[in-house]
């Protein structure tokens, strides 16, 4: 069966839509901390949702529409993994309570959504109307990939942002949390609370990282449904993915590594896009070995340090 763009994207989004109400209304209703075993479980049931909905692409558009969804996927995700690092800073530094972090990945994630929207739109127009901004990108990539590779370990000092700062001057913030809310009245005024101000500073830090998530998955696929969707799954595995990466993440100290490898890779794919068509075959193998020797030198070396 055929389907219209226009019953894709409307079935698409609903589907969204509905896993977003069943799980912030239904299985995570009441503010608890997220065990690492539920957090695998979840983790676990978003990644076959993504390679279940890769096989209707499979039979809906063909194996490479089906290649350009995996490697865009793979590409999302494993950019989101460093997010995850500095949300994982964020939380501790506010000493956010664990019961209400997942409250707060909801909120973020789905205004990320939103935000990934507008810049895939854009992104894809910008390239079908200036062709030369895949150059532009792709240069920006390898950058960045190098700018990792040899920047040293990331200190943040969030009271210092200017996020931070801009939300302190417009609302007034209570010193406490107040339970799980965002908002709360008193004496007939209203005030912010410090879990509105992580929100808010979840939300910059997954625009910034936007900025290279974006372009890095427009080297893949200029489809927006691919594009799009890819995403969309990659960022509704982010809060189950944190969770289960926040207790293990200093066994993962070569992850950096591949990260820069993977963006500098796409980053040079881009430059040379129209001279070299490297197959999208190639670009996931080289992705998915990267990381697989980050994590497994990772894991051997956090071994004989313990040992």
């Amino acid at each position: 069966m055929n389907f219209t763009q226009t019953q894709l994207w409307i079935g698409f989004n609903l589907f969204v839509l509905i896993m977003l109400v069943l799980d912030l209304g239904v299985f995570h209703r009441k503010s608890k901390a997220i065990s690492i075993r539920d957090a695998l479980t979840w983790t676990a049931v978003w990644v076959a949702m993504a390679l279940l909905f890769n096989t209707f692409v499979y039979y809906q558009f063909g194996s490479d529409d089906a290649f350009e969804f995996l490697t865009g996927y793979v590409i999302e995700k494993s950019l989101s993994v460093d997010n995850i690092f500095v949300i994982i800073i964020i939380f501790s530094y506010f000493h956010v309570p664990a019961e209400y972090q997942h409250k707060v990945l909801f909120w973020g994630i789905l205004g990320a959504l939103v935000m990934r929207v507008m810049f895939i739109l854009t992104g894809i127009e910008l390239i079908h109307k200036f062709h030369w901004l895949i150059y532009v990108f792709g240069f920006f990539l390898a950058f960045t990939g190098i700018r990792l590779l040899i920047q040293g370990e990331v200190k943040l000092n969030p009271e210092k942002n200017p996020v931070v700062r801009f939300v302190r001057r417009i609302f007034r913030v209570t010193p406490g949390y107040e339970g799980d809310q965002f908002f709360v009245r008193r004496n007939g005024l209203l005030w912010a609370t410090p879990l509105f101000v992580v929100m808010v500073l979840i939300e910059a830090t997954d625009l910034v990282f936007a900025v290279d998530s974006i372009p890095a998955i427009l080297a893949i696929s200029e489809d927006p449904f691919i594009v799009y969707t890819s995403n969309v799954f990659a960022i509704l595995g982010l809060r189950s993915l944190y969770f289960a990466v926040a207790g293990i993440e200093k066994y993962f100290v070569y992850l950096k590594y591949a990260l820069s490898a993977i963006l500098i890779f796409i980053g040079i794919k881009m430059c040379l896009a129209d001279v070299v068509k490297i197959p999208i075959e190639w670009s996931l193998i080289f992705i998915g070995s990267a990381l697989t020797i980050a994590i497994v030198t990772s894991l051997t070396v956090k071994k004989r340090q313990e040992g």
